[in-house]
């Protein structure tokens, strides 16, 4: 089973900016038994692009429920420290899809983020309050999603958060950076702008 992946968007992101990008992620919303992976999720999950297209094959679907339950595990961090290892890459995005469903999950990729020291993780989240409540390791960046239950503890001129376009001309007027295909321009490491702006597909 490969823990860390690279979808279409992290391998042009990698391309583009010579660095090597992967990505891990859970099922999208619910689990195929009914457990809630996003439990702050709202009005995105109406137009969550991981609950289509590729993210939903009968090839695909089954390695997110894969790592979902392993993810449960004491051997998690044991299993994508060996990942790590093997992969080599500079930048980990935690959640292509799914989100931090409980708190001790979230403490596994803290672990992970310390043990690696080199290589920097981000993710996007409705998980507001819950990384209000804890302090993150320089190499570990968060970006809040404007769509989910806790978008009132989002502070719009500190936090860095995320807004949804319908084209690239809205996003530009709104003073948002574009991190719709490359997908490092949404973190701390790339644009000092914590607006970040996505299209809509």
């Amino acid at each position: 089973m490969n823990l860390l992946t690279q979808k279409s968007k992290l391998k042009k992101t990698s391309k583009e900016l010579g660095v090597r990008v992967f990505n891990f992620g859970l099922p999208a919303y619910k689990s195929a038994t009914g457990k809630l992976i996003c439990p702050m999720a709202d009005s995105c999950v109406k137009f969550c692009y991981a609950r289509k297209g590729a993210y939903v094959w009968s090839n695909v679907k089954p390695a997110f429920e894969k790592r979902y339950e392993l993810s449960k595990t004491d051997q998690f961090v044991s299993k994508m420290y060996e990942e790590i290892v093997k992969k080599k890459p500079d930048y980990i995005r935690v959640h292509d899809s799914g989100d931090y469903y409980s708190r001790k999950y979230l403490h596994k990729w803290l672990d992970l983020a310390r043990l690696f020291p080199e290589v920097k993780f981000y993710s996007y989240t409705n998980m507001v309050q819950l990384f209000k409540e804890i302090d993150l390791p320089p190499n570990f960046d968060v970006i809040f999603s404007d769509s989910g239950k806790q978008t009132h503890l989002i502070d719009y001129q500190l936090d860095r958060y995320t807004k949804i376009f319908s084209s690239d001309t809205e996003l530009d007027r709104a003073g948002f950076v574009n991190a719709s295909k490359i997908d490092l321009f949404a973190t701390k490491w790339f644009s000092k702008n914590k607006k970040v702006g996505l299209i809509y597909h």
